[in-house]
């Protein structure tokens, strides 16, 4: 290819966005706890609906996501005029940085926040920038003070990924309050179902011209493979983003699935009870073990140890019986593992080898 043919400005700093890990030499079928995947999967009444919608792969899928955005409303009390649907909310961050910043603009995030936001920043030509955390939990006066004129958009996860903190919606209401005008407050809620008693910001968007939620079934929903998030934002955005947004992006059998596995109100409640359950033993038993970890608010617990070096050995010994985990270093976390909750003998397993690998040091 000719020299004189070059992407964009900020494309080549973009280090490819690293997934969980899903295999392992040796292993048919090793334990997976690196992706905060919902461990019992979709409900079957989603399968059901996907398998359904296979018959109709003929036919070209909803333009509006009408069927979807009126289930929302309908479950979780939303205004379907404020939804915009899209490719996991992943989509949803990369339309906003697209539609609102650009070369000579700044996109503001925690020091440990999700990567799709450096990433969806510099494919938009704008400028990622960083804010220092206190003790793994973001810092809301941290983040105003690096708010400047070029500012336009500031992503912030709650519950957080990959540390499990969390602050209160009064945060965000004062945060929210004291942003200059040309800032976009944008709440990602991926992990918001696990927090009990928080709506993810949805009122506050109700209520403010300048905060954005964004939602995601890959996690409780089990839909990860699927594809499917939202945005609920002032009705003036969702036009804005629905411009440019593809006219199919979400498939028939994604808005089906979606729509499924969000009616199944049964079936997700029974999965966040035993989250709920089993994040508490998993974080207790980490503790007894002196690994030492957060308060997490989400489907995850990260894991502390003394240094790179001895997360390094546990991750290696994790591995070495068959259980994957996810060690954040480019979340500069480098003496971390992010471990998903699993199912009981799940965590029994975890928390068993990991016994053994402080009894071998």
């Amino acid at each position: 290819m000719s020299v004189s043919i070059t992407p964009k400005p900020g494309i080549l700093e973009i280090a490819l966005y690293q997934g969980g890990e899903s295999a392992l030499p040796g292993f048919v079928a090793p334990l997976k706890l690196s992706s905060n995947e919902n461990p019992f999967g979709p409900p079957p009444s989603a399968v059901s609906a996907m398998a359904e919608a296979a018959t109709m792969a003929h036919r070209y899928p909803s333009t509006d996501h009408k069927g979807l955005r009126q289930a929302l409303s309908e479950i979780h009390g939303l205004d379907p005029e404020r939804i915009i649907c899209g490719v996991g909310s992943d989509e949803i961050i990369t339309l906003l940085c697209q539609a609102y910043a650009g070369p000579g603009d700044e996109v503001l995030y925690p020091e440990h926040g999700f990567g799709m936001y450096r990433i969806s920043a510099l494919a938009a030509g704008a400028t990622p920038v960083t804010a220092p955390e206190k003790d793994r939990v973001v810092d809301p006066e941290a983040i105003l003070s690096a708010v400047t004129e070029r500012t336009r958009l500031i992503f912030i996860a709650n519950p957080a990924n990959p540390t499990g903190t969390m602050l209160p919606l009064s945060v965000f209401e004062d945060l929210a309050a004291r942003l200059p005008e040309q800032c976009l407050l944008v709440m990602d809620g991926a992990y918001v179902e696990y927090a009990e008693g928080y709506d993810g910001g949805a009122k506050l968007v109700e209520t403010r011209d300048n905060v954005v939620m964004t939602r995601t079934f890959s996690k409780v929903y089990g839909l990860g493979g699927v594809r499917v998030g939202y945005g609920y934002a002032p009705r003036e955005v969702v036009e804005v983003l629905t411009r440019i947004r593809g006219p199919f992006n979400l498939s028939t059998m994604a808005l089906m699935g979606a729509e499924a596995a969000l009616r199944d109100t049964e079936w997700v409640e029974r999965a966040l009870r035993v989250n709920a359950d089993e994040r508490a033993r998993l974080t207790g038993g980490l503790r007894q073990l002196g690994v030492a970890c957060d308060d997490s608010a989400a489907n995850f617990v990260l894991a502390r140890f003394s240094d790179e070096a001895e997360a390094d050995a546990a991750d290696a010994h994790l591995k070495k019986r068959g259980i994957i985990v996810r060690a954040p270093k480019s979340y500069g976390l480098p003496h971390c593992l992010r471990i998903t909750v699993g199912r009981p003998q799940d965590n029994d397993a975890v928390l068993g080898v990991l016994r053994e690998f402080r009894g071998q040091r």
